[in-house]
């Protein structure tokens, strides 16, 4: 079973454990850099960006969550999760883990009122539309060359990539009950095997 952390400093990170968990994997909360002891996978939960960032450094996790990613172990970030790992953020903001090659504007949808739901294409993830619900969501702006799309609005905008072991997304799947994206990252981006994912 692979071991995964969920970063639990804020946001919904409750859901992101009981979606992993469902998969087959063993998923419990990450909020002390000793707590990433023995994970073969993070996921980076949405929430309010800003607040995650400064708790990351209020509980010195910066450089253990950057050196866990560099190792090669997969992270996952949604949402929120997706502006802290991306390289670039839009209006001048340094960026928090800089890890992903891709550019993000926060909040780029419109306000807690300009939320919304939709199907989406995700070939990687089957035939089948799958639901996304966007809350405040980012918009990813610009992916580099070795950063793989793996789903887009139908205008065309990004809405979710990776880039070796790391997943990003601007959606919240584990708000839906659709956990194709919890198995993908399981199986493609951490390695666990068919025994380990459950398949329903």
């Amino acid at each position: 079973m692979p071991e995964v952390g969920v970063l639990a400093l804020q946001g919904d990170f409750r859901e992101h454990i009981a979606a992993l968990e469902a998969e087959g994997a063993r998923a419990r909360p990450v909020r002390l850099p000793a707590d990433l002891a023995g994970l073969d996978a993070l996921v980076i939960p949405g929430g309010e960006s800003t607040t995650m960032r400064r708790l990351i450094g209020a509980y010195d996790l910066q450089a253990p969550l950057e050196a866990f990613a560099r190792e090669g172990r997969a992270v996952y970030g949604t949402c929120a999760g997706c502006i802290l790992l991306a390289r670039e953020v839009s209006g001048g903001e340094p960026p928090a883990l800089g890890l992903i090659d891709i550019a993000v504007s926060r909040n780029a949808y419109g306000r807690q009122v300009d939320s919304f739901e939709t199907e989406l294409a995700a070939p990687a993830l089957g035939a089948e539309p799958l639901p996304a619900i966007f809350i405040r969501a980012p918009r990813i702006e610009r992916v580099g060359p070795d950063v793989e799309v793996l789903a887009r609005l139908e205008d065309g905008t990004v809405v979710a990539a990776r880039q070796g072991n790391l997943l990003v997304s601007t959606f919240h799947p584990e708000l839906t009950g659709d956990r194709r994206f919890h198995r993908y990252f399981l199986k493609e981006v951490v390695g666990a095997t068919e025994e380990q994912v459950a398949t329903t």
